[in-house]
């Protein structure tokens, strides 16, 4: 994780929670360079497109979408349409597809190469989407799975823009998040335990087929908020309300590192560098940080929001 001049290869990250304010970071420094106001709602979710051009804040009832590389403090583009909070967005990797989810109870797909700025396709189902994410296999966009609170949880996957409702058997608490790797799925449970998948099939010739893996039991003492594979991944990060941050090993799923920092409190979201050896993570104490995976500590703070930071979104410079 280096940063480099020029806006194409600079390591881009921006923290955004419930002040109503987006605030870009000289990610090693911890200086803010530069705040957008975002009056309309707290921000649930962001993401930067692929081109590294824009950044998407998903909040109640629309997406905005800013110019990164510039000082116009306006959005750029406005989705609207959705009749409640957004609450995941996230792109394509060729930049034609943007997904979101939404309390709405739906996943929506939106065709970012239409003038019309309107939802190409939507998917209903029977309670409101907590999280959407795409598996990184991503052909013709496949293989994106929404996670649905429900007293009976369901993970339904878009197969060649079908959306296929698979039941895990999983009758706990709803399901607060889910994450990918090539080959495995990953749900937290609300609760506070985990669950690992292994996934076979997504062909044409082949279904899709969820296998369980293995269990961890109280991952974490309080609610799960977050997962994330890391992208060698070799490591799965799981953020909780109980104020910590667990960096698991995927090879056995043994505990590698616990994060916890004094002051902090519920870490909603989380990135990892593209090299895998550093976190960044979001917290209730208004703060960022940068963890040294390795040593287990805070390499810088990013200071400034004034209430709950919940959401974060990180380019790094040799990110793909």
């Amino acid at each position: 994780m280096t940063e480099t001049d020029g806006s194409s290869e600079a390591v881009i990250l921006a923290t955004a929670g419930y002040d109503h304010a987006i605030k870009f970071w000289q990610a090693h420094s911890g200086i803010c360079h530069r705040t957008v106001q975002h009056p309309d709602s707290q921000v649930n979710a962001m993401q930067i497109t692929p081109d590294r051009q824009l950044l998407a804040a998903a909040g109640y009832q629309h997406i905005r979408m800013y110019d990164i590389n510039s000082s116009n403090p306006n959005p750029v583009v406005n989705y609207d349409g959705v009749s409640k909070n957004v609450t995941a967005v996230g792109f394509h990797e060729d930049g034609k597809w943007m997904y979101t989810g939404g309390e709405d109870c739906s996943a929506r797909i939106w065709d970012l190469r239409s003038r019309n700025l309107q939802c190409q396709r939507v998917f209903q189902v029977n309670a409101p989407v907590n999280c959407v994410c795409l598996h990184p296999n991503q052909v013709s966009f496949s293989w994106c799975f929404a996670v649905v609170f429900n007293k009976k949880p369901e993970v339904w996957i878009i197969e060649q823009h079908v959306f296929i409702g698979i039941k895990t058997h999983l009758h706990e608490y709803p399901l607060r998040r889910i994450g990918t790797a090539i080959d495995l799925i990953f749900f937290l449970i609300l609760k506070g335990n985990c669950y690992v998948w292994s996934l076979t099939g997504g062909t044409r010739d082949e279904p899709t087929v969820l296998h369980p893996r293995t269990k961890i039991p109280q991952a974490h003492k309080r609610a799960a908020l977050k997962c994330l594979f890391s992208p060698d991944s070799c490591f799965l990060a799981t953020t909780s309300a109980d104020t910590t941050v667990n960096i698991w090993q995927t090879s056995d799923f043994s505990l590698k590192k616990t994060l916890k920092e004094a002051n902090q409190r519920w870490v909603w979201d989380c990135a990892f560098s593209e090299d895998s050896q550093y976190l960044i993570t979001a917290s209730s104490d208004n703060m960022a940080r940068l963890w040294n995976l390795d040593h287990g500590e805070v390499v810088r703070e990013y200071s400034g929001h004034q209430k709950a930071v919940v959401s974060l979104a990180f380019r790094d410079a040799h990110a793909v």
